[in-house]
Formats: C-alpha cells, structure tokens, sequence
C-alpha cells in the first residue's frame, strides 16, 4: 500500500526525542554537533571511505553485546577533534545517563570527524571536551540550524585540485515523514573530497571551481581528462546521522545506515575514495508502533541523506578565497 509523505525542514528532530546542539568555534572556522538520543535508541554504523577517524563503532557492529546509543559527536578537527566526545560523555555522565553496570553508568558516546586543519586560521585551534560539553547541554528539539556551523564550520568540497579551487561544504539536516507516522531523517556535515551534484538534474551544485575562480570545472570531466585527483591524503569527508523512529534490531539499523550511503554516491563525485571517510550512523529510537519495512526505511534514508547534502552546501557562508554556492555567478 502507497504511503504519501512530506519533506520537513526540521531536520533531524523531527525524529521525537532527538535534539541537536551546534557550537562553532569563533577563533577559526570549526566546531561540533552533538546528537542526544532518547532511551533505548539502537545504533548502528556503515564506514565507507578509506581515511576515517572515529569512535566506538566496532561497538556497534552487531555481533557485539551493546546496542543502545546515547549520543553521537560530529567534529571537525581531525583526530583531535575526537576530544569532543569526552565532554559529552562527561555531561551524559552528570545527567545520569549511561549503559548501567555495576558501579556506574557509562554513557555511550559514538563519534566521526572531518579534516578542516587548513581552513581559516591556526590548526591548533580545534573542537575538544569543552566544545562536547557545550554542545551537549545546548541541544534541543528546534530545527536544526545548517550551513556553516557546528561540525561543518570548516568544511569544504571540490579539492580535487587542491585547497586554491575549493569551495564551502556545511552540514544540512532533512526528514521525511510518510502518513502512517514513520519518520526517518538525516543529518550530515559536508567536506567531500568530490564534487556535490544535484541528482535531479545532473548539475554540479558546489565543487572544484574552473582556473578562473568563478565557475565548476566539473570533477567528472576533470577525472575523464587527466585520469586522477591530486587531493592531500585524507583530508575530507562527509559524515553523518539516520535516524528513525521505528522499531528496528541492530542489524537492521546497521542496514539502514548501509543504505543511506546510497545518498552519497548519488550527491558526491567521487564518493568513498581512499581520500575520504565517510562514514553514516544508523539510529532507530522505537517510537513508532508501526511493523518496520527495512527496505522501505532504508530507502527514505538514502533520499534524507541526499538532500541534506544539498541542504548543507546551499546553506554554507563563503572565506576569503574558498566562495560559497552563493558566491558563484549563477549560484544555485
């Protein structure tokens, strides 16, 4: 039986009893999202770039014993950046939160993040347990913001040929919710490697800009033509967060978060190259009554993630020498 449904602008929480807190860094683009689950949200997690760094998610893999979440850490960084999740876990910690065991709770913090060193300013200035901490005590239900805050303050796309043709990446959030309650919805903070393509119509909407500045050289021509990319190794990557409110095992969530890689490959070119880590959490917070359809789910997910990655690079605020979409002549 078809289902209608609608696209919302809420992003990630439209998903009840998700909330979403953004800090960005004032000294120099960066910053992070904090993602806090309801409990009893499952976590699941698919990896598919070959430059990753991340947290906790061999304890996601379903064979393994724990399978709720109590948040996730977006960051930029690097790996330094994985200090974020220390202050959540230290928050999670002060709120009574965490996987019960026999002298403590202990909060289950999973994280990824983004290369943005070389934006803006002094590399050492990066997300870390302050900014966790922050983040987390500033998430709430409301729409979540996009563009060029949180963990995509300093993320760009179109490095193919190096930081001087970039542009601006950000993060962007989008959900759908079809008649009979099933949400599923997506947050992502953009820093491919590749150009962002607009599936639609096949246009290149954010990417590695022409020598003159202001134009797309197209990444799908320039790999035709001269065969590779020269990109800095692993540096970039899109990262992000499904979630649903259906009911669903950890091998089903872990099934959603593959299939919402799908989103990617259909907005980035190139997409999971050695140069990127991407890498997708899947969440299921088990409101919805209804019987889940994994096909089904994560099918909305791959569409939720392919439009937050437009969202995120049409939302994004252009540097001096890395422009925004809004900054290009005929910019869409």
């Amino acid at each position: 039986m078809c289902q209608s449904s609608s696209m919302t602008d809420r992003g990630l929480t439209a998903v009840n009893g998700v909330l979403v807190g953004h800090v960005t860094l004032t000294e120099r683009p960066t910053g992070c999202t904090i993602v806090l689950l309801p409990p009893g949200t499952v976590g699941g997690v698919d990896v598919r770039g070959g430059a990753p760094g991340t947290r906790e998610t061999d304890l996601l893999d379903p064979v393994n014993t724990v399978d709720v979440v109590h948040a996730v850490v977006l960051s930029g960084g690097s790996a330094f950046g994985l200090d974020a999740a220390s202050g959540v876990v230290r928050y999670l910690e002060e709120q009574g939160i965490g996987f019960e065991t026999a002298v403590a709770r202990v909060p289950i913090v999973v994280q990824a993040i983004l290369y943005d060193l070389a934006v803006g300013g002094d590399p050492a200035v990066r997300p870390d347990a302050e900014c966790g901490y922050r983040g987390a005590g500033a998430a709430t239900d409301a729409p979540v913001g996009e563009g060029s805050v949180g963990a995509g303050a300093g993320a760009t796309v179109g490095k193919i040929r190096g930081m001087g043709r970039a542009m601006r990446g950000g993060v962007g959030s989008a959900s759908v919710t079809l008649s009979n309650g099933l949400t599923v919805a997506a947050l992502v903070a953009v820093n491919a490697l590749g150009d962002v393509i607009d599936p639609t119509t096949g246009r290149v909407v954010a990417g590695v800009r022409a020598e003159n500045g202001s134009t797309l050289a197209d990444a799908r021509r320039l790999l035709r033509e001269a065969g590779q990319a020269s990109p800095g190794p692993g540096q970039n990557t899109t990262i992000g967060v499904v979630a649903t409110n259906a009911r669903l095992t950890k091998a089903q969530v872990t099934k959603m978060a593959q299939m919402a890689h799908d989103g990617i490959a259909r907005t980035v070119y190139p997409a999971h190259t050695p140069w990127d880590g991407d890498a997708i959490f899947g969440l299921a917070t088990g409101s919805f009554g209804g019987e889940p359809d994994v096909g089904t789910i994560g099918a909305l997910a791959a569409d939720v993630v392919a439009e937050a990655i437009l969202r995120a690079v049409r939302a994004a605020d252009g540097l001096p020498g890395i422009p925004a979409v809004s900054d290009l002549r005929g910019g869409r």
